[in-house]
């Protein structure tokens, strides 16, 4: 398994309280499928919650089972709500894509309408994997290219320029990926976009673009709990043996300890094994410390961008 990244560990800080009443309020688009709406919105509120206020929102476009529907009703309001909801800041999270072109998804009007608010509206708004790929996309028109085999792992990212959302971070770090596509670090660039961390495996992770909201962007997942990537692979796994897909899911790269992972590739191969093997996610994941403080630093920068158009009403 990939070992933390070199240098020093990164800082389990949270950022100071604001005032009592002046906390920074953000909101949470989640996008994602039925059966993993309830972790990811956990998965962010660990690294907003107590630091700022969280206020849910959702596609109605998406399509929901009744579980789903059930879950959202008491607690998720419709996106078109975000706009009288004094967001300070947004999270849009990716989702399952559909269609092999992202502007047929039938949530993509409604999809790239929040990402014009956003633009235009919030002190920062941060796209997660397929948000991020359809945000660069309405913005900029930059394609996201399909991979030949999954990314999928944690992959060893090293930064490339000096940011206020890295402050504190070691030069090189361990986050999970778990995406099909890929962007062109060369279009992000003509584009304006700049690139924060990058792997030599998986490609751009953090990139950024400035502007009346900053934007950011991650093609990686440093919000996953240290059994994502197990549960993924075994989901996988399950639906290549129902022939539910063609090929056999890759072991997730730099994840599992070479015991396990010649374990699980051998019951994988196995033609007679008719359920995907037991298994156990790594016990101390390198990347939970990284996402705590590369949040920390993001409340802090809506923070000070907020207190900025404060003081200067009509600044960017």
């Amino acid at each position: 398994m990939l070992q933390p990244a070199v240098g020093p560990s990164a800082p389990h800080r949270r950022p100071r309280r604001s005032p009592a009443g002046d906390r920074i309020t953000v909101g949470l688009l989640n996008n994602m499928p039925d059966a993993a709406l309830a972790a990811t919105e956990r998965q962010f509120e660990r690294l907003v919650g107590g630091r700022a206020r969280l206020l849910r929102f959702h596609l109605p476009e998406i399509a929901r089972g009744p579980q789903a529907l059930d879950f959202l009703a008491p607690r998720s309001a419709p996106a078109e709500a975000m706009e009288s909801a004094g967001l300070d800041a947004l999270i849009v999270t990716g989702c399952e894509p559909r269609a092999a072109n992202l502007r047929d998804e039938p949530y993509w009007t409604a999809l790239t309408r929040a990402i014009d608010w956003a633009r235009d509206h919030t002190a920062s708004t941060l796209f997660s994997c397929l948000a991020a790929h359809a945000a660069v996309l309405h913005l900029d028109g930059i394609e996201r290219r399909r991979l030949a085999r999954k990314c999928s792992g944690v992959f060893v990212c090293r930064a490339l320029a000096g940011h206020p959302l890295l402050a504190g971070l070691p030069g090189t770090v361990a986050i999970p990926h778990s995406r099909w596509n890929a962007l062109p670090e060369t279009d992000l660039a003509a584009a304006g976009y700049a690139v924060l961390t990058r792997s030599d495996e998986a490609g751009v992770d953090l990139f950024v673009k400035p502007g009346r909201s900053l934007l950011v962007f991650l093609q990686g997942h440093p919000e996953y709990d240290a059994d994502s990537l197990a549960r993924e692979y075994r989901r996988d796994l399950a639906r290549f043996r129902a022939g539910e897909r063609p090929d056999r899911p890759d072991l997730p790269a730099h994840y599992f300890d070479a015991a396990v992972a010649a374990s699980l590739d051998a019951s994988a191969a196995d033609p007679q094994a008719d359920e995907p093997p037991a298994i156990e996610a790594p016990a101390d994941p390198p990347w939970p410390g990284i996402a705590e403080a590369l949040f920390a630093n993001w409340l802090a920068l809506v923070a000070a961008r907020r207190s900025a158009r404060a003081a200067a009403p009509g600044v960017p």
